[in-house]
């Protein structure tokens, strides 16, 4: 039978280990995100008695490890109960009582419905920029795919959710009630294709710093908007200098730069019968080296946080809250190996 100090021995040795979980505890002053949390979720107690509540923050790293494993609610639950590095990310020991999987949907639906993905997001990146972190000395913006699970309905539905409305077959009751067929379908997703690949979903549109990769502006959409089509709502008064590839390029957004005071390094865009010069594909090649650092971003959430861009949540609310934590998530990381690489000081 282990005792209290072969429990200490095991939990000092994958300390030295140094999971990411860990390195990432280090340096985050995590009680930065205590306030808005228990602000946004505070509910008056209505008098003495019952089980008292799990600690916010400690649901909010919770959902921080999820995001950055890939993890769904039940995963989550049962990787918690298993892994000693997941319990000392949490502030947990053995035998302690661990939230179970509705708990933590729950707590996600009340954070979707308090919009507080975007908050917090908003509350680390102007944290990052008032310590200096993010200087802007330049912009990258760029849009990936953001998949959920294909629907499988009727043509007629989906000439119905094409046009904006809602199926009457969904509005079904059950027997309790409930618009239980509606509950189970997504009608903000929307199909694409890019080159071979076929994608149902959402899109998350980033603006990234040229010189962290930093995130410091994002917004959603469904995955057949055009990249483009997202350009002023990712863009603020503190760009100076705009990088992006060919999509982006229009008369309509080279002068919306340029009454925003922002430079253009956007890539030019060839047309049938008036390609580009050689001149023209020279300069294309150079914004490239910094342009082309944004895909490290999105290669990130790809890689190491396990295919973080495929989510298994049902409409556009939902998602919006993923893709924020999803953001988020990989702003703490980047932040946390920017300073391990020393090219930044810890806040």
């Amino acid at each position: 039978m282990a005792g209290l100090f072969d429990i200490q021995f095991h939990e000092d040795k994958i300390k030295e280990y140094q999971p990411p979980l860990s390195k990432l505890d280090k340096i985050i002053n995590w009680n930065m995100f205590r306030e808005p949390i228990e602000k946004a979720l505070y509910i008056e107690p209505k008098g003495l008695g019952g089980r008292p509540p799990f600690d916010k923050l400690m649901m909010f790293k919770i959902l921080i490890l999820q995001k950055y494993y890939n993890l769904s609610d039940e995963q989550t639950e049962f990787q918690i109960n298993d892994r000693t590095s997941f319990k000392l990310f949490l502030g947990l020991s053995i035998g302690d009582k661990i939230p179970d999987e509705k708990t933590i949907w729950y707590f996600k639906e009340q954070l979707t419905k308090k919009n507080l993905s975007q908050k917090l997001f908003d509350l680390f990146t102007s944290t990052l920029m008032s310590n200096n972190i993010i200087v802007k000395e330049g912009s990258i913006i760029d849009a990936s795919f953001v998949d959920v699970p294909r629907q499988r309905n009727r043509k007629m539905e989906n000439k119905d959710i094409k046009q904006g409305a809602i199926p009457l077959s969904f509005g079904i009751k059950d027997k309790n009630g409930n618009y239980s067929k509606l509950s189970q379908k997504d009608t903000d997703a929307r199909w694409t294709k890019k080159g071979d690949e076929k994608h149902y979903g959402y899109k998350d549109h980033i603006n990234a710093d040229a010189k962290t990769k930093l995130i410091t502006k994002y917004s959603v959409s469904s995955a057949s908007l055009h990249d483009s089509k997202e350009t002023r709502n990712i863009i603020d008064e503190t760009d100076n200098t705009l990088h992006a590839d060919s999509a982006y390029r229009s008369s309509d957004i080279e002068e919306y730069l340029k009454d925003k005071k922002c430079k253009s390094l956007v890539h030019e865009k060839g047309y049938r019968g008036n390609p580009l010069s050689d001149t023209q594909k020279e300069s294309n090649n150079i914004k490239s080296k910094i342009r082309a650092r944004v895909e490290h971003v999105f290669g990130f959430m790809t890689n190491s946080m396990n295919n973080a861009l495929y989510m298994k949540c049902i409409g556009i609310d939902r998602v919006k809250s993923n893709i924020g934590f999803l953001n988020l998530t990989y702003n703490l990381f980047r932040y946390e190996q920017l300073v391990r690489l020393s090219k930044v000081k810890v806040m």
